[in-house]
Order: structure tokens, then sequence, then C-alpha cells
């Protein structure tokens, strides 16, 4: 029987357990000792050295800075990925969104999925052992002009493959050329559906967009208005959208030309499912992110730490 102490034995013991996967009952048959002196010796191995185990995590949370935003801004859902130099952040939020999705995740749920790079970021963090009994729907038409970006029914069946889900594909493009092109789908009994469908979700998962940045100015130039329309739309004072739906400073819906080429959900239906969170990452989304705060249009927030420092930086008020 091999001695605690013997190090050959346990490097030997080590190599058997964390490299090659064997249980400590098998490690113990195989050195002739029994479970309980393979477990002293892999807990010597780790203390002589032997073993060094490292959890590489790049998504450490900010605990002060997701209390501030809680207490500032009254939500009941925070997650802030902490300042690292020369950390992805989209990637660190989209961690975080995923692990708070696995563990608010209830068998029987309908979950809302928009669109945006921290929420594909999201969708490709998500792994789970067991397959989950969710559904997932799209709460935003299918969005194929941003080549970046992969489109939201895309999303969709992604994160309900990585879910064991179930899912529904909203069988429209997000973007039309016109008001009446947008009316002629919304009439179809399939888009209808999966819209009202939408409506009735549990939980939605949507990013949150600046107007002159990113994504949401690409919808915008994906529209294809005309000047004297672009220039009607930037007068109603955009500072962000959620499922391509624009809103101002105080969170009012921006109406017009925009909202009419958008096949989404509206931006009430969305505040009315049970808990709504926005992802978002980088100060250049502090205008949009406080619209959608103001309005009560989220109840909870991913971010990074420097969008959380911005919305805590005392000057941009409630």
């Amino acid at each position: 029987m091999p001695a605690p102490r013997d190090r050959s034995a346990l490097v030997k013991a080590a190599r058997m357990y964390f490299l090659d996967g064997q249980s400590q009952d098998e490690v113990a048959r195989a050195l002739g000792t029994s479970r309980s002196n393979v477990s002293r010796m892999l807990s010597a191995a780790r203390a002589q050295g032997i073993v060094e185990i490292r959890v590489h995590d790049q998504t450490v949370r900010s605990a002060e800075l997701e209390q501030a935003l809680k207490e500032r801004y009254g939500l009941a859902h925070v997650r802030v990925a902490a300042f690292r130099p020369g950390a992805d952040v989209t990637a660190a939020a989209g961690d975080l969104a995923a692990q708070w999705l696995d563990e608010s995740l209830r068998d029987g749920d309908v979950l809302g999925l928009s669109w945006g790079t921290t929420l594909q970021a999201m969708v490709d963090a998500f792994s789970v052992d067991q397959p989950r009994n969710v559904e997932v729907v799209p709460l935003v038409g299918g969005l194929s002009t941003i080549a970046s970006l992969t489109s939201g029914e895309e999303l969709v069946r992604e994160l309900a493959g990585r879910l064991g889900a179930t899912f529904r594909y909203l069988h429209a493009p997000g973007l039309l050329r016109s008001k009446t092109a947008r009316d002629s789908l919304l009439a179809e009994p399939a888009v209808a559906e999966v819209l009202e469908r939408a409506q009735a979700a549990d939980i939605a998962m949507v990013g949150i967009g600046g107007v002159e940045t990113g994504s949401s100015k690409d919808i915008i130039d994906g529209l294809g208005l005309t000047p004297a329309e672009r220039e009607a739309f930037v007068a109603e004072g955009p500072v962000g959208d959620a499922c391509c739906r624009f809103y101002d400073a105080q969170g009012r819906a921006i109406s017009g030309v925009v909202h009419d080429r958008v096949l989404a959900i509206e931006l009430d239906q969305l505040r009315r499912i049970p808990t709504v969170i926005g992802v978002a990452t980088g100060s250049e989304k502090l205008q949009g992110v406080l619209g959608a705060l103001r309005s009560e249009l989220i109840d909870g927030l991913v971010a990074d730490a420097g969008l959380a420092l911005a919305l805590l930086s005392g000057t941009n008020g409630r």
C-alpha cells in the first residue's frame, strides 16, 4: 500500500486522477490501496505543490459596482464584469449573462431573445449538463443585413440547441423598406403567432444599443432612409434601442418611419414581460442604458465595469 508521503506514489495518483480522469475508486484499485488513502494522497499532492489548480476566470464580478447599481437604479438583477487589463469585455459580460440565465431559468419558462454582439457572446458562452424544459422565442425578426453578427433567429436556434430546448422561428425580416411591407407580414398568422408568444415570455434577454454606434447605427443604415427621413428621426432625440425599437432620453418610444419599418415586439409589450435583462458593454452605451433605466424598460443589467462606472458617475441623473 503506497504511503501518503511517498512522492512518486503521489505523482502517480495525481496523474491518474487529474490528467487521466480516473475516479478515486479506479486509482485505489490500480495502486492497491483504499479510496480514503487516495483522497489523502491527492490532498498531500496539492499541499506539496505537485498539483497546482488554477481557475482561468475572465468573468470576475465586481460586487461593489453591482451593489451600487442596484441601489442607484432599483434593479433586481445586476452582473458587472470587473475591469481586467486586456480582457475582452464583451466576452466577459456575455459569460456573466449566460451564468445569470442558467441560474434563473425554470422548467416551463418561455425565454425571449433579441440580438446584438453581447447577446451573441452570451449564447457562445452557454453550456448546460442537462436539457432544459424551456422554449426560446425571438423578440425581433431576422436581421441579416449586418454581416458581422448572427441574425436574431439564428441566435434563438443556437441558444435552444445549447439548452436542449424547443424554439420558434420568426420567418420574417426585422427591417423592411416600407410600412406596407411590415403591415403585410404582421397580418400573416404565422408571424403574428410568434410575436404573441414573445409577449408571453417569462424572461427576456435584450441587447441595448446607442444610436450612432455599432449595430444600432447599422440598423438605421439598413432601413434605407432618405436624408429627410433620417433628419426627422434624429430630430426626435433617439438615444438608444432595444429589439430595434428606438427611444429618447426618457425611454419614450420614437414613432415615425423607423418604428414603422421594424418588425419586432413593441417597447410597451417588452416592458410587461416579468423579467427583462438588458445586456450592454462600453461607456458609449451610457445614454441608451440610461433611457432604458429611466423608463423602467429593464429589471436587470449585465454590463462591464466601464459602463457601470459611467452610470454611477453622478452627473447623469436617474
